[in-house]
């Protein structure tokens, strides 16, 4: 198989030469991570990423993680996926102040609310986690902005979200994504999936960083607005 971006493909790639091709060029970097069918679809029949990724976007996926400081995700994916506490705190962007039942009872400080002001949970989850666990930004809706900053300022400056679709698109709409990491699996699915940005219309400029390959799987790594 042809080389793609200098590197052998993934699966052939070194910990070391994937570590280097994902470096962010700078801090604060907030970059986000799909897996994509060919025909857009995030999800397979199951309505979960895990029913249509593969080894390559896995060692991929990993990668992400290992090099994030905190892993940013909007709490209905949370709850669909299933996630669990992680090696990197998890910070759960929810309107309801919910957490999703897989992480409650989380170890202290591996778990970070961001809610805001108008919360009808906000009282419970500072009881829940503790007040310096939640992050109250804006008054009716969570100021993704001010979550970015925040996080940074708390020593998280390399900040990975894996979605879902809606917190992306909303992300996408507040200008606070650096980095879009997709790897387009090699199927098509049909029916109504739902796309990895879901929400109102929007028109974002990419400019691809690196394209690598593997058995059909395309990894790409994209920048906003360079």
């Amino acid at each position: 198989m042809d080389k793609v971006a200098g590197l052998a493909p993934v699966a052939d790639a070194t910990d070391d030469q994937l570590r280097s091709v994902y470096a962010v060029p700078r801090l604060p970097w907030l970059r986000v991570n799909f897996v994509e069918t060919i025909d857009g679809a995030a999800t397979g029949e199951s309505g979960k990423s895990g029913s249509i990724n593969n080894a390559a976007d896995k060692r991929i996926f990993d990668q992400l993680r290992a090099q994030a400081d905190v892993i940013v995700i909007g709490a209905g994916t949370a709850r669909v996926e299933g996630y669990k506490p992680a090696d990197k705190p998890i910070v759960v962007v929810t309107s309801s102040g919910r957490v999703p039942e897989s992480l409650v009872g989380a170890p202290a400080g591996s778990v970070l609310v961001a809610t805001h002001a108008q919360s009808s949970g906000l009282a419970a989850l500072r009881s829940e986690l503790g007040e310096d666990n939640v992050l109250v930004l804006g008054e009716s809706a969570v100021d993704l902005g001010a979550l970015k900053t925040a996080l940074a300022d708390r020593g998280f400056a390399n900040l990975l979200s894996e979605g879902g679709p809606t917190l992306f698109s909303d992300m996408l709409a507040a200008g606070v994504v650096d980095e879009v990491c997709t790897t387009t699996v090699p199927r098509l699915v049909g029916g109504e999936y739902i796309r990895i940005a879901h929400g109102p219309v929007l028109d974002v400029d990419l400019s691809l960083a690196t394209l690598l390959e593997e058995d059909g799987t395309l990894i790409g790594r994209w920048f906003v607005g360079r």
